[in-house]
């Protein structure tokens, strides 16, 4: 079949044009938003922060440490979480009622603020937690008023 005709000979349907070739070697690089979600996942953080074509953008390395930091901020409260599950724990059958509502309420909590923080994330925001946003902003370079990022 020629290459220049658009019909098919045989039967007469159309013919689609080739699809265009894509080059060897190049892969299509993530946007800064895709990144900066995937930081929130805690080893792309780890990654972006050290790896070259990540560390440059302002965008990525803020969600990266404020992912990082807040991983370390969830470590801590879960250290005094468990002192006092301890604690309660000592109360007979209130205590363990009482346990399970503080384990239901943070763990659900937990997970309602990752999603959110992933979604701003997806969306190109910078969404600033209150104490930790402000040390993250300052490892990547942003100033602490609020400014476009690049």
């Amino acid at each position: 079949m020629p290459d220049e005709s658009s019909y098919c000979p045989g039967c007469g349907a159309q013919i689609a044009a080739p699809a265009a070739a894509v080059p060897c070697g190049i892969t299509a690089g993530i946007g800064d938003n895709i990144a900066g979600a995937l930081a929130y996942f805690f080893l792309p953080a780890v990654l972006f922060v050290l790896v070259d074509p990540f560390k440059k953008s302002r965008f990525i390395r803020f969600h990266s440490f404020q992912a990082l930091f807040l991983a370390i901020a969830a470590i801590a409260a879960g250290l005094v979480l468990r002192l006092v599950v301890a604690v309660l724990g000592l109360i007979p059958a209130l205590g363990q009622f009482i346990v399970l509502l503080i384990m239901m309420v943070v763990g659900i909590g937990c997970l309602v603020f990752w999603a959110v923080l992933l979604v701003k994330a997806l969306q190109g925001e910078l969404f600033r937690l209150p104490f930790i946003g402000q040390m993250a902003a300052k490892q990547a370079g942003i100033s602490v008023a609020h400014e476009p990022v690049t």
